[in-house]
């Protein structure tokens, strides 16, 4: 059977440990993303994405930023 949110019963961690293992899963996946090249259509969204970064780069915002604006709005 395969492993799901209800089988690890993952739904009954608090929610700010859930985000925290999302992230950790995440971490682990990123550190194994170079075995996995992008597709044409990723890498032009890449590209895209760059470009429009570069032509504007004050657009983007910080990642303590938006975290700390998330973990704000998930506390409320």
């Amino acid at each position: 059977m395969p492993s799901t949110l209800l089988t690890l019963r993952i739904d009954q961690i608090p929610v700010s440990e859930r985000i925290a293992l999302v992230q950790e899963i995440w971490d682990s996946i990123a550190i194994e993303a170079g075995n996995y090249p992008l597709t044409f259509a990723q890498r032009n969204e890449v590209d895209l994405r760059l470009a429009n970064h570069e032509a504007n780069p004050h657009a983007a915002f910080l990642w303590d930023q938006v975290e700390a604006e998330a973990l704000m709005r998930l506390n409320r």
